[in-house]
């Protein structure tokens, strides 16, 4: 009986000894895959990052270039800096209280105000849509010879595919965007390598201006670079942070992740705007074509200063560009509405909706870049009002606990803040004043 009892215990032993020996490997594999890790913690960013090189940034920069040579390369340097400053409070926000921008304007704000606040800030978005629906449409004709208004379709079309994969899919969809931001960097790389040495690029970060119109297209950049939208939008992306905040101490940790993944892909986006200038500076301005008012006029004169392979990729690079940039103000206008109004709408229909000021202004025969300029004149009426709420609110402790701005944080947000809303009513101002 012993021997029966040993016998039918070896394989027990052997099954407990087999299953200790392979129990620690489903831990091990556990986990999300690394890819997925890495774009939990950049993925908003980089969403944030197509704001900054959309089509209104291709028509500012190449211009600046073409016209003044390398002056304005600081401006976008400049500007760059600030766009860090700004999207590193509005992830904080987020990140610290759980709740967007718009959600603490409805809490926080009187009613009126918020109305107010809101109706802006659609319009902003609408604005926002309108300069990348064209972009997209603009790049569609410069490769494949596709008329304006169909074009428009298209981009909107393949912009909406894109939010499909948000929110649910939003891993997928930042990497999509990620992806997307290389296309534009590796584009203007190409026509920068083509264009050969740029040695003077570096006097282009001294500031100076040459004359009130080289302060007006100054203005036009910053405008184009700061973004409200995303201001709205960054603060949405990263709020469930807080859900997995521990308390004490350890709360001032979202801190360091935002800022890496805000200086990563906003360098990148950076680096990209000042390319665009660089190239325009070296291709046109350097061989006295300073004449370069459209984006049409561009790409023709890449095709024929640097060939067929640069004017393509600046053609791909505007594709890209204003297809991200699409879903992204789309994306922003849904946070929007559902943050002030608690009120949402299909994807399909705010997008169908944003089609109707981009086809009506192409039907009634404006050119192209000239409604990329007053997308952006748009745009600088909405940036005062998405800064000035959020330095108030980075500014509370009741709200922001251990991540709420130090003195010295509120006071550089206020300059920023102050700073870009006075160049923007300069731009704004200016065609009175002539």
């Amino acid at each position: 009986m012993a021997e029966t009892l040993g016998s039918a215990a070896s394989p027990a032993k052997d099954v407990t000894a087999r299953t200790t020996s392979i129990a620690p490997k489903p831990t091990a594999a556990a986990g999300p895959p690394r890819w997925l890790r890495w774009m939990a913690v950049f993925g908003p960013a980089f969403v944030v990052s197509m704001a900054y090189v959309d089509p209104g940034n291709f028509a500012t920069n190449t211009a600046a270039g073409a016209t003044y040579g390398y002056l304005l390369l600081w401006v976008i340097a400049a500007a760059n800096i600030v766009a860090m400053f700004v999207q590193y409070l509005s992830a904080k926000l987020g990140a610290a209280t759980g709740r967007s921008l718009p959600e603490l304007c409805r809490e926080h704000c009187p009613r009126t105000l918020n109305a107010f606040l809101w109706l802006q800030a659609e319009a902003v978005a609408i604005a926002t849509d309108l300069a990348e629906l064209i972009g997209g449409a603009v790049a569609l004709n410069l490769l494949f010879g596709i008329p304006l208004i169909p074009g428009v379709l298209i981009t909107a079309a393949v912009a909406l595919l894109l939010l499909m994969l948000a929110p649910q899919g939003r891993n997928r969809f930042e990497t999509v965007l990620a992806g997307m931001l290389l296309v534009i960097l590796i584009g203007f790389l190409y026509q920068a390598w083509n264009a050969g040495p740029t040695t003077e690029a570096a006097t282009g970060l001294v500031p100076g201006f040459a004359g009130a119109d080289s302060l007006l297209l100054a203005s036009g950049i910053i405008g184009a670079t700061v973004m409200p939208h995303v201001v709205y939008l960054h603060s949405a992306l990263t709020r469930h942070h807080a859900a997995h905040q521990r308390p004490g101490p350890s709360a001032d940790h979202p801190r360091r992740p935002a800022r890496r993944q805000i200086v990563t892909a906003l360098a990148l986006a950076g680096l990209a705007n000042m390319t665009m200038l660089v190239v325009a500076a070296a291709v046109f301005h350097t061989h006295g074509h300073g004449g370069i008012d459209t984006l049409h006029e561009a790409h023709a004169g890449l095709g024929a200063l640097l060939g067929t392979g640069a004017a393509t990729a600046f053609a791909l690079a505007l594709l890209a560009a204003g297809l991200a940039s699409s879903s992204v103000g789309t994306y922003a206008g849904q946070i929007i509405m559902e943050g002030f109004l608690r009120r949402r709408v299909p994807l399909a229909a705010r997008r169908a909706a944003t089609l109707v000021p981009a086809m009506g202004l192409l039907i009634a025969g404006l050119e192209p870049t000239r409604a990329l300029v007053l997308s952006q004149v748009a745009l600088s009426f909405g940036i005062p009002f998405a800064l000035f709420p959020l330095l108030v609110f980075t500014s509370r402790r009741t709200l922001m606990g251990a991540l709420v701005n130090r003195k010295t944080t509120t006071v550089l947000a206020a300059m920023a803040a102050g700073l870009i809303s006075a160049l923007n009513l300069f731009l704004l101002a200016q065609p009175f004043l002539d």
